[in-house]
Formats: structure tokens, sequence, C-alpha cells
């Protein structure tokens, strides 16, 4: 089996998984990251930080830009540019107005500026503790920090369910590996 049809499978899965554990925590597993705040020694005491309007079961990140953003962030979200681009990211903050995006996700107006994170937090079916993701197939991530790392240092910090973490993600040759993972019950250093 190649890897393409592995990881279609490992989706499918993950995806049931995530669902699960949305409908049980969707209230309160934002708020619990974002009261425990940033993983310890990131290295980055400030910046711009790029987190997600949940789509489907995704975990939300909102409570989390609302703290960093009172804590003297710049926040912003990542929009779609094209198939086989690397996400574009306007200035937002929560409560500002937003329009519908790429598979209606919503995203900030067009006159947002336009900013370059240095810390995304990254939306994920599954992960594992050597910090590989499986996402929706499109690649976005994995070509936006390959993009972003080729001139800064950038910290990506996946954002999941707890139960969203499976053994091994079957990994391909152009994934991007996370920093750290946070999770509603821990926050990690990825190996």
């Amino acid at each position: 089996m190649d890897i393409a049809e592995v990881k279609r499978q490992a989706r499918s899965a993950a995806s049931k998984r995530r669902a699960e554990a949305h409908a049980l925590l969707k209230d309160e597993a934002g708020v619990t990251m974002a009261e425990r705040g940033l993983p310890k020694g990131l290295g980055v005491a400030t910046g711009t930080v790029s987190g997600f309007i949940p789509y489907k079961s995704e975990i939300t990140t909102i409570p989390m830009l609302d703290r960093l953003q009172r804590d003297g962030w710049c926040t912003c979200l990542p929009i779609v540019i094209g198939m086989e681009e690397p996400l574009l990211f306007r200035q937002w903050t929560p409560g500002e107005p937003l329009v519908p995006g790429a598979w209606d996700i919503p995203v900030p107006v067009e006159s947002a500026p336009e900013v370059l994170p240095d810390l995304l937090l990254v939306p994920m079916l599954a992960f594992d503790r050597k910090g590989f993701r499986l996402g929706y197939g499109g690649g976005f991530y994995d070509r936006t920090l390959e993009k972003l790392r080729a001139v800064k240092k950038v910290v990506a910090i996946g954002v999941a369910y707890h139960a969203q973490m499976v053994e091994e993600v079957p990994v391909g040759l152009h994934d991007a590996p996370l920093d750290y993972v946070m999770t509603e019950r821990e926050t990690f250093a990825c190996a």
C-alpha cells in the first residue's frame, strides 16, 4: 500500500476520533489550553502568532488568541490563496469582522495587513509524539512551514484534542514536523 492510501485510511479514522472528542469537549478544551498558556522556553516572548478558525470538528484557538493578544502578541489568521501554495497571513484580533474564504472558512477582510507569524498554532486530524501531524492532505501547512523556516525562526505548535494522538503518523517526504503539541490535557515538546 502506498503512502497516499495509508494516509487516506488514517484520515478517515482520525476524523471519527476528532469528531467524538469535539462532541464531548468543544466548549472547554480551547479555554483550558488558553488558561495554561504557551509552552515554557519557546524562545519567543511576543511577536506575531497565527491561530485558526475551527473547521468542522477542529479544536478552537480563539480563547488562546484572545489571551495572547491581551499579552501583547499580534494575532493573525491563515488564508488559502491557491492549491499547492503556502498560506498567507492577515492580522486579525478576536471579535473583528471575518469574511468567507476557501471552503467557507472565515478569514480576515482583504484590507487587513499581511504579516509573517513567528509562532503558528496548527490544526490537525492526528499527531504523534515525534511531532508529525496528519492534516487534510492539501499540504498547506507543510509548504508554509518550509517557506517560513527558510527566512526566520518559526515555532509550530500543533493544537488538538488529546484523543487525536496516535502511536505513529504516516510520514511523507515533504511533511514538516511540529515543535510542540498542545491538547486539553498536556503540552509537550516533540521528540
